[in-house]
């Protein structure tokens, strides 16, 4: 995005109310994807409207799928099949979406035609070889930069094979590549990872009616088969609602109630560390929908006391981190992270970005190469920078509710790829969030 947006957070009331924050981007994005390459029609409720997800309806848009949008958040997708796509005219443009970019990746790997994928400047820094290596295996001819990043040529007409991969990085991105390649490959595709990853993919191919196998860490499907067209029903997405329930936790005197969020257990690591570290949060009405467990979550102001992160959930709450580190700063005691390198190619260096905020507003932490060491103190007001980084920058709107004086912080455009409407709903509930 263009224009620039600061914000500033001022010291926040006590949170209440009940709030019902935008749908999953994750299930957002494969809802387009699987219903565009399904036969018959499908028809999504609780789509994210963010531009990440509307980038990739417009992607499909440009390859012939009709893609109508009666309302906001329903869209009604009108599926080409497997073989239907069409040769785009012009680059696809992923936004700031590396999500869509590296899914893109396995279904244009299978298609007939060339296509080029482009992004903003924050996705055209994000390293792409962790999915074109894998798919080269399969037999995909997919052409990066020069240091394996956007844009992305991809060669069509190419047949693929099905492959045996042991994914070196916890990636759901890079497992859902490969096995969306798959369906156009000859033979099983097999995935395998050393921590298992969220399962949206797996959940919604099935949904779609494709025989697919999977358990946490480990997938497998042939091609050959076809896509059945389906209604979703995308549930709240557990990222969006996390700087709510941090927020919650840690301004004095809150409960807030947040309705319908997504509780996929490959996602919601941040729920076992923050009780863990004595957070008060209730689960109700939990039931299913549309293949995915989904509850309304009731979150209570907490004294929270600093812990050592354990490394298995890190896997499940890796878009999570910029929230737990306030949390964090916020707790009595040290906090330590481990085994989250992968935030160090995020849509920032995540943890460069919350360790050099926190330590403008008071805060001790040592960054490590995977991770940080976090000691809980006062926030203090001040000016931090976002780089672009949607996920820091509401981070840093929910430090400055806690703070002694005001956080203004830069560069927020970018949360419109997340989460539209974050500042009227934050405002909404308790929080005091301005323009700059």
């Amino acid at each position: 995005m263009s224009e620039r947006l600061d914000w500033t957070s001022l010291p926040a009331r006590a949170l209440r109310g009940e709030i019902v924050v935008p749908g999953d981007k994750s299930i957002s994005h494969r809802a387009i994807m699987l219903s565009a390459l399904a036969d018959g029609v499908s028809r999504i409720t609780g789509f994210l409207e963010g531009e990440d997800t509307r980038a990739t309806a417009r992607i499909f848009g440009q390859m012939g799928v009709c893609i109508d949008a009666p309302a906001a958040g329903e869209r009604v997708v009108h599926g080409a099949g497997l073989r239907g796509l069409r040769a785009p005219e012009g680059v696809l443009d992923c936004a700031n979406s590396g999500t869509a970019m590296r899914l893109l990746c396995g279904v244009l790997a299978g298609q007939a035609f060339d296509s080029t994928m482009t992004g903003d400047a924050s996705l055209s820094k994000r390293p792409m070889r962790r999915v074109t290596d894998p798919l080269a295996r399969m037999g995909a001819v997919i052409e990066t930069g020069s240091d394996g990043t956007p844009p992305l040529r991809v060669r069509g007409g190419r047949p693929l094979r099905g492959i045996d991969y042991a994914s070196p990085i916890a990636s759901a991105q890079v497992k859902s590549a490969v096995l969306l390649a798959g369906l156009y490959a000859g033979g099983e595709t097999r995935v395998s990872e050393s921590r298992p990853t969220r399962d949206y993919t797996e959940r919604m191919l099935a949904a779609f009616g494709w025989p697919i196998a999977f358990a946490p860490g480990r997938a497998r499907l042939s091609g050959g088969h076809a896509l059945h067209a389906v209604d979703i029903d995308v549930p709240a997405d557990f990222s969006s609602a996390a700087f709510f329930i941090v927020a919650a936790t840690i301004v004095p005197g809150s409960e807030l109630t947040l309705r319908g969020v997504g509780m996929n257990p490959r996602r919601t690591g941040l729920l076992h560390v923050l009780r863990l570290m004595g957070a008060n949060i209730a689960e109700e009405r939990r039931h299913e929908a549309g293949g995915e467990s989904v509850a309304d979550l009731v979150v209570r102001y907490a004294a929270l006391r600093g812990i050592e992160v354990p490394e298995e959930h890190v896997a499940d709450m890796i878009d999570e981190f910029p929230a737990l580190f306030v949390a964090a700063a916020c707790a009595e005691g040290t906090t330590t992270i481990r085994g989250a390198a992968e935030l160090r190619v995020k849509e920032s260096d995540r943890i460069a970005v919350m360790a050099a905020g926190l330590r403008a507003l008071g805060i001790r932490i040592e960054e490590t190469p995977d991770g940080a060491v976090v000691e809980g103190g006062t926030l203090r007001g001040g000016t931090v920078e976002s780089h672009g980084d949607h996920r820091c920058a509401m981070s840093f709107a929910i430090a400055g509710a806690v703070a002694n004086a005001p956080v203004t912080i830069r560069d927020c455009a970018n949360v419109a790829t997340s989460f539209p409407g974050f500042v009227e709903l934050a405002n909404g509930c308790g929080l005091a969030l301005r323009a700059a």
